[in-house]
């Protein structure tokens, strides 16, 4: 940032005392062009010099985000992010501030070193088919064991057969799975080096098979155990004794992968080595040292390193080229210093002997009890339904026989009404019995009884099927309580928690009164180091709103009516914020509301918020229902499909096989069409409007049933051309050949992607805002060929210009504008590169080795 000012270097004292009333007459000019700019945006005619943009102009963090976008496009202003506008509050404060910021460097624009290279439609719907090809034969594969695998089972005589030959049978499927993706990835791949590749070419093929097969590996279940480290150093990962990794993101080049002795990696943190940008695979390095710390909801992206003892806050991350020096702590995105340590549990005896033991006995539970029960306890029980003859029956074709549908319905319905009560069992009742068995503020070691504890407690109490069914609503506050939170005095507002809450232990969870939460909040109850870990309580205040993605830590300094925005870092230091807003990583203060959100105050109390609270309660559980009931025809229909594959089976032959290899398939499309003609029909086969609500609205609750939909069925198709196909049909005006490995869109109607972007892993596009009762949405628009880093989050009303590249784990707040060829980062993003547009070749330049 700077102002056209000259600024000349003298010796001469009468030079520089002209030069002083120059440079106040240029601040005045400015200061002028500054009020031109907001009143033009705000509609007010005369903006004072002096006046507060919050407090006395009733401005939003959306109205000076397009003031932002204004000024940048003036030829006379320098640049201002939205942090100068928080820091600086008004027009002569603001003025100030940049009149003593430091001038750009005199270099011209130069052409981006990475843009992206045009498609090739041919190449894109080659590798979509070769994709579909090798799915079809690993289902054809798995088909093939499993129908001689059951039929072996199902000869045994008595119990005791049966769940030996389960355990046989089982245990062999387990490990060929497990040993899969290691041998598709040193047969298809080798080691992983340092490359560059273009997506949808035969290297990107070999690329995707190994990443596919390693996130459908069970191993992935066993995050946060010593046999998962082992399975890693399996793939190529250099990884040493001690490290204890608890994130569930498996990385995929584990051959660039170093793990010193002793770290402990958070969950939700992101290392995968491999980067996506415009169109482009780039494969690169990951380096942790020994004793090392990575907090939780953090993006390692390649070509990044951390000293010995060093450390990463939560929701932090590493950009390309960034390091963290030994002994030393950073946070925020992008990392900077902190004197904040993130270890804050003693260390206790935890050898090589006490990890082997506990990998043993994994061993053990899984192969003697977990799989003879699953395989086994499946035919027994289906073997001992004596009303299923028909369907169970491979005598004679039954598929036109109206007993078989009525049977398939039948179990389908006795399958799920019986998996929703025991669920119900599961996490209301045993984590309970379970929760004296591991005492608050105590350290215990890792990898023991304790340990053990501790992640059956978390895992039970965080499946998502019953967080889903209540949030969004008035019932999800007595779900949390009978989960073990402590809400204190509730200020029911019927929408005080959505969807996505995760916690390490509900039962030393507190949020205060009045306090509302939007989706995706992570409760860190745990500490970790190396060796052990201690749960300890955490406390959200009272009167708080808390936004999107955020993960909570024990001891955070925040107190009453804190407005917590969307992706901050809640700060461990630092008094206790009280009254204020909070936004970024690292944070800075905001006002903690603005006049806009208090248009729909009314609403919220007396009379009329009693009278609309009950008006969404009621519409609330329809949608609930109707959640229910969609689940069911869904689990229903599939019974059918599988049924009538096995009725087909036994009555033609090798014809049966295929039908049975073909399920998988099958499933997976009528899954996507059920659900995307479902949401068409909720929206009356309309696009969304943009809307500003109050959440008391019916407008807004129609809305909200949408969010209960599924969506895990999408994550199947990453990284393939058949994602942007689902998302046109679900509403989405995309583009052709765009790259989506892994994104997110909440408001498939409200969003335009334009050809030839990339969407990488972890990114989330969303159109909407809930803000203490008020909903607001907008259009998002990304144009040709951007780019979306990993973990990164746009809001709504945001435009992004032809090639703009969004950094890693940034947060694109609600109605900025990003310039064409613009690079941006940081939480909030601002710009931090500004190339001249490429030229039409659009070829890309990098150190990095390529392949074609």
């Amino acid at each position: 940032m700077t102002l056209p000012v000259p600024r000349h270097v003298v010796e001469e004292p009468d030079a520089v005392e002209a030069a002083e009333p120059d440079a106040a007459e240029s601040r005045t000019a400015v200061e002028r062009l500054l009020a031109e700019v907001l009143a033009d945006v705000t509609h007010i005619e005369h903006v004072p010099a002096d006046a507060h943009f919050f407090e006395d102009l009733g401005a939003n963090s959306l109205t000076m985000a397009h003031f932002c976008a204004r000024v940048r496009k003036h030829p006379r202003l320098p640049t201002v992010s939205i942090r100068d506008v928080y820091g600086h509050p008004s027009i002569r404060s603001l003025a100030a501030a940049l009149a003593e910021a430091p001038g750009p460097p005199a270099a011209a624009p130069t052409p981006p070193p990475e843009t992206t290279a045009p498609g090739s439609t041919p190449r894109y719907v080659l590798c979509g088919a070769l994709q579909l090809l090798v799915f079809a034969g690993y289902c054809l594969v798995a088909a093939l064991g499993s129908v001689h695998g059951y039929a072996w089972v199902a000869d045994g005589s008595g119990p005791v057969e049966v769940y030996l030959r389960s355990a046989v049978f089982g245990g062999l499927g387990l490990v060929a799975l497990c040993l899969l993706p290691v041998v598709a990835k040193w047969l298809l791949v080798g080691r992983w080096k340092p490359v560059d590749f273009p997506v949808w070419g035969l290297a990107y093929l070999r690329f995707w098979i190994v990443k596919a097969l390693l996130h459908t590996s069970p191993m992935a279940l066993l995050v946060g155990n010593p046999l998962y480290v082992l399975y890693l150093r399996a793939l190529g990962a250099r990884i040493g004794p001690g490290v204890t990794i608890l994130s569930r993101t498996v990385p995929v080049c584990t051959d660039l992968l170093t793990v010193g002795a002793g770290t402990v990696i958070r969950k939700e943190c992101h290392f995968p080595g491999y980067r996506a940008r415009a169109g482009r695979i780039r494969t690169g390095p990951v380096t942790l040292g020994r004793d090392v710390f990575v907090g939780e909801h953090t993006v390692l992206d390649i070509d990044t390193a951390m000293g010995d003892g060093s450390q990463l806050g939560h929701s932090s991350a590493l950009r390309a080229g960034e390091t963290v020096p030994a002994g030393r702590s950073f946070h925020g995105s992008p990392a900077r210093p902190t004197d904040v340590d993130h270890i804050r549990v003693d260390p206790a005896p935890c050898g090589t002997a006490r990890r082997a033991g506990y990998g043993l006995a994994t061993l053990l539970q899984v192969f003697l009890l977990y799989v003879p029960l699953t395989v086994g306890g499946a035919h027994l029980l289906l073997a001992a339904v004596p009303s299923l003859e028909v369907l169970l029956d491979p005598a004679a074709p039954h598929l036109t026989s109206p007993r078989f549908y009525a049977e398939a319905v039948a179990l389908s319905l006795a399958l799920f009404l019986g998996g929703v009560v025991t669920g119900a069992l599961a996490v209301l009742v045993v984590p309970r019995l379970l929760r004296p068995l591991v005492r608050p503020d105590r350290t215990y070691p890792l990898y023991g009884f304790h340990y053990s504890v501790h992640r059956a407690i978390a895992g039970l109490t965080n499946i998502r099927f019953f967080a889903w069914l209540c949030g969004d609503s008035s019932y999800i506050v007595p779900y949390l309580k009978a989960l073990g939170y402590d809400l204190s005095r509730v200020e029911q507002t019927g929408s005080n928690f959505g969807t996505e809450i995760r916690h390490e232990t509900p039962f030393l969870t507190r949020v205060g009164s009045g306090t509302m939460v939007a989706d995706g909040l992570s409760v860190m109850n745990a500490e970790y180091s190396a060796t052990s870990f201690r749960v300890s309580r955490t406390s959200i205040g009272g009167h708080n709103f808390l936004g999107n993605a955020i993960a909570y830590p024990v001891g955070g300094r925040t107190g009453e009516n804190c407005l917590l925005a969307t992706k901050v870092l809640v700060p461990l230091d630092g008094e206790i914020r009280e009254g204020v807003g909070l936004l970024g990583s690292p944070p800075f203060e905001i006002p903690r509301s603005v006049e806009r959100d208090s248009r729909f105050d009314h609403l919220r109390e007396g009379d009329e918020l009693r009278r609309r609270l009950a008006a969404k309660n009621r519409c609330n559980l329809r949608s609930m229902a109707l959640f229910l009931v969609l689940r069911w025809l869904h689990l229903c229909a599939l019974t059918v499909l599988g049924f009538a594959a096995y009725d087909l089976y036994g009555h033609h032959g090798t014809a049966g096989l295929l039908a049975l290899a073909a399920v998988p398939l099958a499933g997976l499309v009528f899954t996507i069409a059920y659900y995307v003609l479902v949401e068409r029909c909720l929206t009356g086969f309309r696009p969304l409007r943009p809307r500003l609500c109050s959440i008391y609205d019916p407008v807004f609750w129609r809305q909200e049933r949408l969010w209960k939909l599924p969506d895990k069925h999408l994550q199947l198709l990453n990284g393939t051309p058949y994602k942007s196909v689902v998302w046109r049909l679900m509403g989405v005006r995309i583009g052709r050949r765009v790259f989506d490995d892994g994104a997110y869109i909440t408001e498939r109607t409200l969003t335009t992607v334009g050809d030839d972007c990339t969407l990488a892993a972890s990114t989330k596009i969303q159109a909407h805002s809930q803000e203490d009762g008020t909903f607001k949405s907008d259009h998002v628009t990304i144009g040709a060929r951007c780019t979306l880093e990993v973990g990164a989050f746009v809001h709504y009303g945001v435009v992004l210009g032809e090639g703009a590249v969004l950094a890693p784990d940034s947060f694109l707040m609600k109605g900025e504008e990003v310039p064409p060829y613009a690079r941006w980062g940081g939480n909030p993003a601002t710009e931090t590169v500004r190339y001249a547009a490429p030229d039409t070749t659009g070829r890309s330049r990098t150190d990095a080795p390529r392949e074609q």
